[in-house]
């Protein structure tokens, strides 16, 4: 399934809008679980600097996998897989760095971003490109699993919580005990954001906990990772198409909820 800069630009735009909520230099408490290389990571963290520069913005992001963490706080990648030369420059190894790069990736991890925008989240050195500091301030890095029920005393009650694409790959019931304990971590009134889930599952916990659906943008968003469309109906992490049809369509196909309002 790989990862992506800018992967769902729906839900970054949605991201924003939500923010225009907090005042004017609030601090902000963000936690990403599952975090892979950072993609996601860096791309919460720009989204919301080029927005809301004001912000005082706390952003944990937490994976059970220590090598891979730690590529994603060194923030550096590669902007080819493969290259001719087995050299090293000031930031790294040309021949490493794109093999973590291109790691479980059949396209480019830049191939949403434009060059623009590679130009303006990136310091680049030839091949290798490392996040620029601004992007990387705040972000504290943490080996941690989703399904730990301690979680919430390492990293607090959060404001926001994006819990997405690493549900699919647990059994039914190990996602569902997942998704309840992570709700922990969401302050009342707070966000989660959880994509990548069997849409069942999502539901049941949704109703269960009193989740209210943002159902601003969420076809937009249903819609707006086109790797999740187009695994349906063949791959196991494969999305459904939206249909409005249903009864149920603005639970069902929710990506974000607001917990712990009554």
């Amino acid at each position: 399934m790989g990862t992506f800069f800018f992967r769902n630009r729906p839900e970054l735009e949605l991201l924003i809008r939500l923010l225009g909520q907090k005042g004017h230099g609030s601090m902000l408490d963000i936690t990403v679980l599952a975090c892979s290389k950072g993609a996601e990571v860096y791309s919460i963290s720009y989204a919301i600097r080029c927005s809301r520069p004001d912000l005082r913005v706390r952003l944990h992001a937490l994976d059970i996998d220590t090598d891979i963490l730690e590529f994603a706080e060194a923030g550096v990648y590669s902007l080819k897989a493969t290259n001719g030369s087995q050299g090293f420059n000031s930031i790294g190894s040309l021949d490493n760095m794109a093999a973590k790069t291109f790691r479980d990736q059949k396209t480019s991890i830049f191939e949403r971003m434009s060059p623009k925008e590679i130009e303006a989240m990136f310091d680049s050195e030839g091949e290798l490109v490392k996040v620029k500091p601004c992007f990387g301030e705040g972000i504290v890095w943490q080996v941690g699993d989703a399904r730990d029920p301690k979680l919430v005393n390492v990293v607090g009650v959060q404001d926001i919580v994006f819990a997405n694409r690493f549900l699919c790959h647990m059994p039914p019931q190990e996602a569902e005990a997942c998704l309840l304990n992570l709700a922990r971590l969401v302050k009342p009134g707070g966000y989660v954001f959880v994509t990548g889930v069997d849409l069942s599952i999502r539901s049941k916990v949704a109703r269960e906990l009193g989740w209210r659906p943002v159902t601003e943008l969420v076809e937009e968003i249903h819609e707006g990772d086109s790797s999740l469309r187009r695994g349906w109906p063949l791959e196991y992490w494969g999305l459904e198409p939206f249909n409005q049809g249903r009864s149920d369509s603005k639970v069902r196909y929710a990506s974000v909820f607001q917990c712990g309002v009554f």
